[in-house]
């Protein structure tokens, strides 16, 4: 059989587990990680509408062009017909419309080329990145600056 715990020690531990949860969520804002990944989510976003526009804009028409004049976004294969609705002479309808059942392979090509102008662009960022950090690091890793070679000099002129 199991024991109810007293109302009074439920609402402690709950008090307990929110107050830590709470702190951790204050620690991990006031670090701004989350402003970072807000900011990242808003110019994510944005950037892809850009690559979107410049795709259906800019890019489709080039290759509609160069394939006659053929829409890339309307390719499709169709798999099984679409029929209208049938209406007898009351007007009533007798049967149901039937939709067109399709693989519309145009729109996923042109998602695709979205996803990989995108993922080319971030890898060209995260790699300009990287070369900032790492000459971050190694300008650091090259010596005290003049600054903290005089402040190391008056420390250890201070310990004789």
């Amino acid at each position: 059989m199991h024991k109810v715990l007293p109302k009074n020690v439920l609402l402690l531990l709950l008090k307990i587990i929110t107050m830590g949860f709470i702190k951790e969520f204050k620690e991990f804002a006031s670090q701004g990680n989350l402003v970072d990944m807000a900011i990242a989510f808003v110019l994510g976003g944005a950037f892809g509408k850009v690559v979107t526009a410049f795709v259906e804009k800019v890019f489709a028409p080039v290759i509609s062009l160069m394939m006659g004049n053929v829409d890339l976004n309307s390719r499709k294969i169709i798999l099984h017909a679409g029929v209208d609705a049938v209406k007898d002479a009351s007007g009533q309808e007798s049967s149901a419309a039937v939709p067109e059942l399709a693989i519309h392979w145009g729109e996923f090509v042109t998602a695709t080329i979205d996803f990989l102008i995108v993922a080319l662009l971030m890898f060209f960022i995260i790699k300009i990145m990287n070369k900032m950090k790492k000459k971050q690091a190694e300008a650091e890793a090259a010596g005290p600056s003049n600054t903290d070679s005089l402040l190391m000099e008056i420390r250890d002129a201070l310990k004789k």
